[in-house]
């Protein structure tokens, strides 16, 4: 591979693409939600997407910026370009700051204020709040970088409704609260590498116990979630189906972890496995099973 390849490729994966890609199927679904009763406007869809996937991608590498002493010490992060110096802080910082600035110009251009306001306030929760402080110091750093996860679906639908309205209200709710059994799962199959790097994530601090009974309740809070989008009319009947369906089965997941000869890590993965194809199957059916309130019937 050339040298010029090479270069390329560092700057991908300091960005966290997998990260990126997830955030912009969420983005897609937000967008298509606020979208029923109007002609879709492909051009302001591209520039949403566009501008939010710069947005995370610059907050990613940042991340990573911040991040790279921590990673130095997790098994999973040791081979991260800035851990091994295949790229220099300096160059990380500068493409993280780039990254934001188109991000945030495209989204002032060519979406609206609202949009903007959401990138700009998950922006500074992941990267001011999250990365700099709470992730290093408190247990409740999960609490407060789910927020900023929640935003991509959110500024989607602000984007294309141009109005903060109850929708976007239960998309946040509903995104926040996927976040947490999500990342407390990760945090328990790779509990040896938070604990090394002396992250004070739930299940190191407070133990494997807890985060699963906290595991549970999320779950559940979230299943009621969902069904809000399709009883405040949002979505319709397609979405309910959906949204039952996968919120019951990841319960089920997760309730196996109480069975006694339970390996927690393995259960751990197939729940963070299994989150991520429910919010993946909940976005895609935002989008095309979305409904205009009152519409439903």
């Amino acid at each position: 591979m050339s040298e010029a390849a090479l270069n390329a490729k560092r700057y991908l994966q300091v960005t966290k693409p997998g990260i990126t890609a997830g955030n912009l199927i969420a983005t897609v679904g937000g967008f298509l939600l606020a979208s029923q009763g109007h002609a879709l406007d492909w051009g302001l869809l591209l520039a949403t997407m566009a501008g939010l996937s710069l947005v995370v991608a610059s907050g990613c590498t940042i991340n990573n910026c911040i991040d790279r002493d921590i990673d130095a010490r997790m098994a999973r992060t040791q081979k991260r370009v800035l851990v091994t110096g295949a790229m220099s802080l300096k160059a990380a910082f500068a493409h993280g700051v780039v990254l934001g600035a188109a991000g945030f110009a495209t989204l002032a251009i060519w979406t609206n204020m609202l949009a903007l306001a959401c990138a700009m306030f998950g922006y500074f929760i992941y990267v001011g709040v999250y990365s700099l402080y709470m992730k290093r110091h408190s247990v409740y750093g999960t609490v407060v970088g789910s927020l900023s996860g929640a935003v991509p679906p959110v500024a989607g639908y602000c984007a294309a409704r141009g109005q903060f309205d109850m929708g976007a209200v239960i998309l946040l709710l509903m995104f926040c609260l996927w976040q947490m059994p999500h990342s407390y799962a990760i945090a328990i199959f790779r509990f040896n590498d938070y604990e090394a790097a002396k992250i004070p994530v739930l299940p190191v601090v407070r133990g494997v116990p807890e985060a699963k009974r906290q595991i549970v309740l999320y779950i559940i809070a979230f299943a009621v979630a969902t069904v809000m989008l399709a009883v405040g009319g949002y979505a319709g009947y397609g979405y309910l189906v959906v949204a039952c369906a996968t919120s019951l089965w990841w319960l089920k997941m997760a309730m196996a972890g109480y069975k006694p000869e339970t390996d927690d890590r393995l259960w751990a993965r197939q729940v963070f496995l299994f989150s991520t194809i429910t919010i993946c199957a909940l976005s895609v059916m935002m989008a095309v099973d979305g409904r205009v309130p009152g519409a439903m019937g």
